[in-house]
C-alpha cells in the first residue's frame, strides 16, 4: 500500500508552534507607533536619522544628482563578491590605506561581517565587549554570531572607561565607535584616545571600529576618522565596520564596507590574502553579491573631487545644524529655568543625546505631547527643527 499523502501545512503548523515569538526591535515599534499617531505636532526623536528643517529626509545635492543615468558604463549585473572596486578602494582612503575591505550591506552588515568572521578564527578571545548595555544592535550582532558578548563602562568618566578596560578579560574584543557616539555623543577626545590605546595594546585587547557617522560630529571627514587612523599608526591589527548610509543620506541603499587591517610584519600581504579568502565565504553565504547601486553614486561622490568637496560643504551644514539646535535647546531649557543641568548638549557632539529623563517622564512626554523618543532618554536632534523645538523644549 502506498504512503498517504503528506499534508506539508499541518507540518509547518505542527512545528512551529515551538517557535516563540521575537519582541519587536523598539527603535521601530517607537517609528511605527510615532506613525500611528494622528496628532499634528507628533516629533519622532527616535530613529537616528538626518532631517531637514522642515523635518523631512535630505536627499544630498550630490546624490540627486543623475550621475548614473548619463553614463553609459552603467548596468545592473551582479557586482564580484568584494564589492564595486572604484568604491571599496575610495572608502578605505577615508580610513587609511585598509588592508582588505569587502562591501557588506551597509554599517550593520558589516559589524555582522567581521563578528562571523572574529567568530570562526579568534576563538581564543574570550569575550567581546560593547560599550553600552541599552544598545542592543551590537550586543544582538555579536551574541548571534556565537560570541560571548559583555559590557564597558562608556558614558560615565573617562576615567572609568579606562579602568572598565582595564579590568575586562584579557585579549577582549573592544567594540569601539569612531566618532558621534550613539546613543550618548559623548565622543573621546584625541588625548582620551591615546589613553584607550595604550590600555587596549598593554591587555592585548582587539579593537573593533564601527564609523557610522563619519562627519556628522565636527563635519570633517578626516577629523572624524582620527582615531581609527591613530590605531593604525600604532600598529593595532583591527576591524572598521564602516558606513555611508547616513553621511551620503542613502539609508535604503545599505551603502558600507568592512576593513580588516592586518598587524605590520613581513607576512601582512599573505595573512591579508588568507583573510580575504575566509570573508569570500561569508559573504557569498551571506548576501552573494553586494548591492550595486548606491555603491556607484558613492564611487561618482568619493572619486570625483567636485562632487567631493560639494559633499564635505553639505556634511558641514549637517552637522552645523546639530550643533546649532543642541545650542537652542540649551538656551531654551535655561531661560525657562528647567531644572537640572543642561550643558551637557553643547559638549557633546553629533546625531543622539541623552536626556537624563526617567522611563516614566519619557511616557509621560509621549502622552500628554506626542514626542517619540527611546525609554532610555536618547533623543535623534536631527528631529528638532527651528519650528518644533520650542514645543519639545516646553514639553521637557
Amino acid at each position: 500500500m502506498a504512503d498517504p499523502p503528506l499534508h506539508c501545512c499541518s507540518i509547518l503548523h505542527y512545528t512551529a508552534t515551538s517557535v516563540p515569538r521575537a519582541s519587536e526591535d523598539p527603535l521601530y515599534s517607537l517609528k511605527r507607533a510615532f506613525h500611528e499617531d494622528c496628532h499634528d505636532r507628533n516629533i519622532d526623536l527616535g530613529i537616528g536619522a538626518y532631517r531637514d528643517e522642515e523635518g523631512k529626509p535630505w536627499v544630498l545635492p550630490v546624490v540627486k544628482k543623475e550621475i548614473l543615468r548619463n553614463d553609459p558604463s552603467t548596468n545592473h549585473e551582479y557586482l564580484s563578491i568584494h564589492g564595486l572596486d572604484t568604491f571599496i578602494t575610495a572608502a578605505q582612503k577615508l580610513l587609511l590605506g585598509a588592508v582588505c575591505t569587502y562591501q557588506p550591506a551597509s554599517e550593520t552588515g558589516a559589524v555582522h561581517l567581521g563578528a562571523t568572521f572574529i567568530s570562526r578564527f579568534y576563538s581564543e578571545r574570550p569575550k567581546t565587549l560593547v560599550s553600552n548595555p541599552t544598545w542592543p544592535n551590537h550586543y544582538q550582532i555579536f551574541a548571534q554570531a556565537g560570541l560571548s558578548v559583555g559590557h564597558y563602562s562608556y558614558f560615565s568618566t573617562a576615567h572609568n572607561r579606562l579602568e572598565s578596560l582595564r579590568n575586562a578579560p584579557p585579549r577582549s574584543i573592544i567594540v569601539l565607535q569612531a566618532c558621534a557616539h550613539n546613543p550618548t555623543g559623548n565622543g573621546p577626545t584625541q588625548e582620551e584616545w591615546a589613553r584607550i590605546a595604550k590600555v587596549i595594546k598593554v591587555h592585548g585587547h582587539f579593537p573593533f571600529f564601527d564609523c557610522a557617522y563619519q562627519g556628522f560630529a565636527s563635519g570633517d571627514l578626516l577629523r572624524d576618522s582620527w582615531a581609527v587612523r591613530y590605531f593604525i599608526e600604532q600598529g593595532f591589527e583591527l576591524c572598521i565596520a564602516q558606513s555611508f548610509a547616513k553621511n551620503l543620506g542613502m539609508y535604503g541603499e545599505c551603502v558600507g564596507a568592512f576593513h580588516f587591517i592586518c598587524a605590520p610584519n613581513p607576512d601582512a600581504e599573505a595573512v591579508s590574502q588568507l583573510v580575504s579568502s575566509q570573508l569570500a565565504l561569508i559573504q557569498r553565504a551571506e548576501i552573494s553579491n553586494p548591492l550595486a547601486y548606491g555603491a556607484r553614486i558613492a564611487s561618482c561622490v568619493l572619486n570625483d573631487s567636485a562632487l567631493f568637496a560639494q559633499w564635505e560643504e553639505k556634511l558641514r551644514i549637517m552637522s552645523g545644524r546639530l550643533s546649532g539646535m543642541r545650542r537652542e535647546v540649551q538656551e531654551q531649557l535655561e531661560a525657562q529655568g528647567t531644572p537640572g543641568s543642561w550643558g551637557f548638549l553643547t559638549d557633546r557632539i553629533g546625531m543622539f543625546s541623552y536626556t537624563g529623563l526617567s522611563k516614566e517622564q519619557i511616557n509621560k512626554i509621549r502622552d500628554k505631547w506626542h514626542i517619540y523618543m527611546t525609554i532610555d532618554g536618547r533623543v535623534s536632534v536631527a528631529g528638532l527643527n527651528t519650528k518644533n523645538y520650542g514645543y519639545f523644549v516646553e514639553a521637557s
